[in-house]
């Protein structure tokens, strides 16, 4: 094991991106003595404390898996009183800190045990004694979740002792592009041959070895009375704003990563890796991302970072298919194109794409046909009942209210996708992406 300095990390939720990031990386970096995690699930704290604090990993490179033995971590569930009166010590003494809950929803909730007041206590407690000064990465995925954060923490704490918190802690947004996720299946463990996260449970994190993060510039005021601040997690980049790069993840790395399962769906490929034996999907999917996504976003953004030029954006394409259909993480189709109607909201992935790519003058007809293979994910009878894919897409959109006149030109592009996506299976999936430029 590695030395471990004198600093503190405390993470909120314990699932595969703060247990295969930020704890891993916090580990790695041989810089903290404790390791501190919050965790509502009773039964896996539990599980956790009997297995010593310790917890296996399993990171997949594009050649091999690699399981590691990380820890011992300290958990603590914070409905029990004792534990949260140690997350709030913790707190108080910790100059790293994540959120990893399932949304920010979860920032607020009932009684003592919220995530907000117990940061929000440690965080007075730390101001009291004048530091140590922190920072907490906020990972939840929303592009104002560190704000969200901060305004809860504020209806916590009171106005007159706000402005010692703002000298002693950051906020900042994150921009995770890293695949993760659990491995529940018995076979699936088995076959592959993955650690379970400890000997008692029957799951297993899987993530890819990506750990290239993109967070906000963080910005301590100067105060001489103030200790300085310096990251141990040093492998994660500040950027002054991270709103290009969250724009070229949702409507760049995840509207393929969609765009690719729902076609999958629809081919009847059941893992992810499997499409590389479709050379005319691959080559579709890769089209979209370059010509459609990635042109528009180069578009908008030129500019504002070397990756936003048309060769840098290829590069970063041919980087990121690589990845996706790593074999090694073994993901499945369903599990990419799970929530389907979120995924065709409005502002999403593959919508938002589209909308993206017509106010930049380009015809976003691979994402069209995304959109349609998405709705025959959520019902067959939705691309083949004539007016029923408009009928539930306005559904969809309602409460985003858009305009007529954009909401009719991606309608319009969708319905033409539908007569496509139905031509493609009936005539036996015919090489896709030449059958897609011959088809005007």
């Amino acid at each position: 094991m590695p030395h471990r300095a004198n600093r503190t990390f405390v993470g909120f939720g314990f699932g595969p991106i703060q247990a295969g990031l930020f704890i891993h990386e916090a580990f790695r970096s041989g810089k903290f003595h404790r390791l501190v995690v919050a965790e509502i699930d009773s039964p896996r704290v539990t599980t956790l404390r009997e297995a010593g604090g310790m917890y296996a990993l399993n990171i997949a490179h594009l050649d091999r898996i690699e399981s590691v033995q990380i820890g011992p971590i300290e958990i603590y569930d914070p409905s029990r009183e004792r534990d949260r009166l140690r997350l709030i010590e913790a707190v108080a003494e910790a100059e790293e800190m994540a959120t990893s809950v399932p949304s920010i929803q979860q920032y607020v909730s009932e009684g003592p045990a919220s995530l907000h007041r117990i940061l929000a206590e440690g965080l007075r407690r730390k101001a009291a004694a004048k530091g140590p000064r922190a920072v907490v990465y906020a990972a939840e995925n929303h592009n104002f979740a560190a704000e969200t954060l901060e305004s809860r923490l504020c209806e916590a704490i009171p106005l007159s002792e706000q402005p010692a918190l703002r000298l002693i802690v950051r906020i900042v947004n994150t921009e995770i592009g890293k695949i993760s996720g659990i491995i529940s299946d018995p076979q699936d463990i088995e076959v592959q041959g993955l650690a379970r996260v400890t000997p008692a449970e029957q799951r297993a994190f899987l993530v890819e070895s990506f750990n290239r993060i993109l967070i906000s510039k963080i910005r301590f005021e100067d105060e001489p009375t103030m200790p300085s601040f310096e990251r141990a997690i040093t492998v994660f980049e500040e950027k002054e704003d991270l709103a290009p790069f969250k724009a070229a993840k949702i409507y760049g790395h995840n509207a393929a990563h969609a765009l690719a399962a729902y076609v999958g769906a629809v081919r009847g490929i059941e893992r992810m890796a499997d499409l590389k034996q479709y050379p005319d999907v691959m080559a579709f999917v890769r089209n979209a991302f370059v010509s459609e996504s990635g042109a528009s976003l180069v578009r908008k953004y030129s500019g504002a970072d070397p990756l936003f030029t048309s060769q840098a954006f290829r590069a970063h394409v041919d980087i990121l298919l690589g990845r996706m259909f790593n074999p090694n993480l073994y993901d499945a189709v369903r599990r990419v194109g799970r929530d389907p109607e979120r995924k065709l909201a409005w502002d999403d992935r593959l919508v938002g794409t589209m909308r993206l790519a017509l106010g930049a003058g380009v015809q976003p007809r691979r994402h069209a046909f995304g959109a349609a293979a998405a709705l025959a994910f959520v019902n067959r009878s939705l691309t083949k009942t004539p007016g029923a894919a408009v009928q539930e897409l306005k559904r969809l959109w309602n409460k985003s209210s858009p305009s007529e006149v954009e909401q009719q030109a991606v309608l319009n592009l969708i319905e033409d996708a539908r007569h496509r996506l139905d031509y493609w299976v009936s005539a036996g999936f015919p090489e896709l992406e030449s059958l897609f430029q011959a088809v005007p």
